[in-house]
């Protein structure tokens, strides 16, 4: 069984890599590749998929610099401005240049996150459906009709909603509005978080009837798990967050485990097999 993680972030503080502007209080602790490479070989995780981190904003240079030094082991997902009438070109660039395959946007749910209603939108998913790269989208369930009306306009893109929309366990009403995106067929969920969303211990109990219900809505070939590294260290260690999957949740038919825990990320990074 090939185990691939779809979302990690990487950073260091070097000063070839600045953080942005607007990164008040940067990460005290860094995250190399190399750090997590010996993390993915103490756990059999094959390959990884880089997330941008916020802290540099739109300069994917040091993702970038990840994923030349490492081409066999991880493949990236970039950030845009989503504000920015260019950032469809700068995608491409992205895209075309420097080997990135995805696009992450992170729509707040308050009035900061209403570009995700205005007019920049449907250029941005244009274009990656055109480029053939996912459409990564961070946010809570409160934003998700607003993503299910831009669905209905760019319906051959795949788009694939990070950690179940941080959708609160405890919540029906909530989690009706991520399992209503099951209708789009090219519309993912990463069933990570449960170790924030939990009020219990790892396992994370309280969790688990919330991922069977993604997982019964959308399919084995549409969900996956991801470590969510390192921002997973202050609930989960990167093991847990394997574990919890792979060994707790026992709902999962063996064969629909096989593609939670590799197969179904593999649907969106074409890694080539080792």
């Amino acid at each position: 069984m090939r185990i691939i993680d779809p979302h990690v972030h990487v950073w260091q503080n070097l000063p070839a890599f600045p953080w942005a502007p607007e990164t008040k209080s940067p990460p005290a602790q860094d995250a190399t590749p190399e750090m997590l490479l010996d993390l993915m070989r103490a756990n059999g995780v094959e390959k990884t998929v880089l997330v941008q981190v916020i802290h540099y904003r739109w300069d994917n240079r040091y993702t970038a610099y990840a994923l030349e030094r490492y081409p066999d082991a991880f493949m990236g997902v970039c950030r845009v401005n989503p504000e920015d009438p260019a950032a469809p070109d700068h995608l491409s660039y992205w895209t075309e240049e420097r080997g990135f395959h995805g696009v992450r946007l992170s729509p707040a749910v308050d009035a900061s996150g209403d570009w995700f209603t205005g007019p920049l939108m449907d250029p941005l998913f244009s274009r990656a459906t055109e480029l053939g790269v996912p459409m990564l989208v961070l946010t809570r369930t409160p934003r998700l009709p607003d993503l299910a009306a831009l669905l209905e306009r760019h319906p051959d893109l795949d788009v694939c909603i990070d950690h179940m929309a941080d959708c609160p366990p405890d919540r029906p009403e909530e989690r009706q509005k991520l399992v209503d995106l099951a209708r789009y067929p090219r519309v993912f969920v990463k069933i990570s978080h449960t170790w924030s969303l939990s009020k219990e211990p790892y396992p994370w109990r309280d969790t688990h009837d919330l991922v069977q219900r993604v997982y019964q809505a959308f399919g084995a070939d549409r969900i996956m798990w991801d470590t969510d590294w390192p921002v997973c260290l202050a609930h989960a260690s990167y093991a847990q967050t394997l574990s919890v999957v792979r060994d707790e949740m026992s709902f999962f038919a063996p064969e629909d485990r096989e593609w939670v825990l590799g197969k179904t990320a593999l649907r969106l990074w074409p890694f080539k097999s080792s």
